[in-house]
């Protein structure tokens, strides 16, 4: 029987491509996102075979997904979550409603989402990938409330990996540098003061490369988390992979 991958954020940069890579391997692509028209839109076009519109911040609605998930499909062999957001600003001036949407988004959903997976993941012996960041392995100029979440998300993980060894489960973090997706244009758009391509050099000055420098690609952190997925890797568990040209290496 063809495997089965859940996806959150699956309208996303990273959500997409990761859908993509799994369906382009025969893997059943289930996904959930806040946008119902979006998500009917991916059932229509065939890029995945159910969906489930969610607000996976409440611990609920992520039971809510994984019912239509087993519903629809009968499995669950991986849980992929790729939902986030971003927030910038100092500390100071930072507000509680951008803190809440950051830790609650990043943090509280891919705890809850795991946390309602693990059961259908016990039986199948699945595995767990959990997006995390480079901003979850060194600090970030202006992120304080984003590299929290991120820290949190990396850590949580290798601790979620040790609970889930003994019933062959496997549990990582992938943590990507910069990816161009809609996400980081918000990010230039938002907080780019109008300029957009000095906000996106800003960027690119912390990477090794020099004026080599890109941004990563979402299909380059979709087949690192395919990878991870795979039966071939079962030895792999607890990690956090950095997806990232380097930036984090020095840290």
């Amino acid at each position: 029987m063809q495997p089965v991958v859940l996806i959150t954020g699956v309208l996303g940069g990273i959500g997409q491509a990761v859908g993509e890579r799994f369906a382009a391997s025969g893997w059943r692509v289930f996904g959930t996102d806040l946008d119902a028209a979006g998500l009917a839109g991916l059932q229509a076009a065939g890029k995945v075979v159910g969906a489930h519109a969610a607000d996976i911040r409440k611990p609920g609605a992520c039971r809510e997904v994984v019912a239509a998930l087993l519903a629809a499909t009968g499995r669950l062999d991986a849980l992929v979550n790729c939902a986030g957001v971003w927030r910038e600003g100092p500390v100071e001036t930072f507000s509680e409603e951008d803190f809440d949407i950051v830790l609650d988004v990043n943090l509280k959903a891919t705890f809850f989402m795991c946390s309602a997976s693990i059961p259908a993941l016990r039986e199948s012996k699945g595995a767990i990938v959990n997006i995390s960041s480079d901003a979850g392995r060194q600090g970030n100029r202006n992120a304080a409330a984003y590299c929290a979440s991120k820290g949190a998300v990396t850590l949580m993980t290798k601790a979620l990996a040790l609970d889930l060894a003994p019933d062959d489960v496997r549990c990582n973090s992938v943590s990507p540098g910069d990816v161009e997706t809609p996400m980081l244009k918000f990010q230039a758009e938002r907080y780019g003061n109008g300029d957009m391509k000095a906000y996106y050099q800003d960027l690119l000055a912390k990477y090794p490369q020099g004026e080599a420098a890109r941004f990563i690609q979402p299909g380059e952190v979709a087949d690192l988390v395919f990878f991870l997925c795979q039966s071939s890797t079962r030895s792999i568990t607890g990690a956090d992979l950095a997806i990232d040209c380097g930036v984090s290496a020095g840290n």
